[in-house]
Order: structure tokens, then sequence, then C-alpha cells
């Protein structure tokens, strides 16, 4: 008889990435795209942002993080993770979402990058006005 491992499930995207957060009871380790996050995000900043929500809720140390990220750079990257694990978290008890949602970690960010018009330099900028 196999035995049927207990996970939670979230994804989170931000501007063009897009991420897969699974939660699995373990000793608190997170792995990112099979490196260690300390490996894939160089950035103190990074990783305090997207494991905000596991020290909201208090749940570091006992659930292992495996994720899997595409697309974007970094900072989407991380913003991505970080939606992620608080939908995860929520699904692991349903307890968790009003911490969670005070604190706006259950919020998609829509920002992104603003497309580029045809006749023009860049998406905002103009050609120079020529009187003559």
């Amino acid at each position: 008889m196999s035995k049927e491992i207990q996970q939670w499930y979230g994804t989170g995207r931000r501007k063009e990435s897009v991420a897969r957060v699974f939660l699995r009871p373990g000793k608190g380790e997170i792995t990112v795209n099979k490196k260690p996050i300390d490996t894939y995000f160089v950035r103190e900043s990074l990783i305090q942002m997207l494991t905000a929500p596991l020290n909201t809720v208090g749940a570091g140390k006992d659930i292992d993080l495996y994720i899997t990220v595409k697309g974007g750079g970094k900072t989407g990257q991380a913003g991505a993770i970080r939606l992620g694990i608080s939908r995860a978290l929520i699904e692991r008890d349903v307890a968790n979402r009003a911490a969670l949602k005070s604190e706006g970690f259950l919020t998609r960010d829509a920002r992104a990058v603003e497309r580029k018009k045809p006749g023009q330099p860049k998406a905002r900028k103009k050609s120079q006005f020529s009187k003559r």
C-alpha cells in the first residue's frame, strides 16, 4: 500500500513570472528550481520578502517548500513566490487567511510593463516636435 504525501499547493503571479509552490511537512527547507533559496536568490531583501508570509503565520520551521518559478526577473519571481506561499498557507489552514490578508500578502500585484506603441521609440516617449 502506497503512502500518500500530504502537501498543499498555491500559484503566484507577478509581472511575467509564474510560481508553483508546494508545502509539505518537514524541517523548514526551501528549494527554488531545485536549488537552495540562498543560492537562487542572492539578495537578502528578496529572501525576506518571500518568507514574510511564513513569519506572519509562524510556520517556517515545520514545513518544507518546493518551488518552481519561471519567467521575468528575480524581483518578479520573488513577488510571485510570496503570493504562491500565501495561497498555499490558506489551503493548509483557512484560519491563516485573516493574518495574511491584513498584511496584504493575498493581493495580486497587477502592475506590469506598458506596451510599446507603434511609431514611437518607447511606451511613453514621443519623437521630438519640429517646428520646421
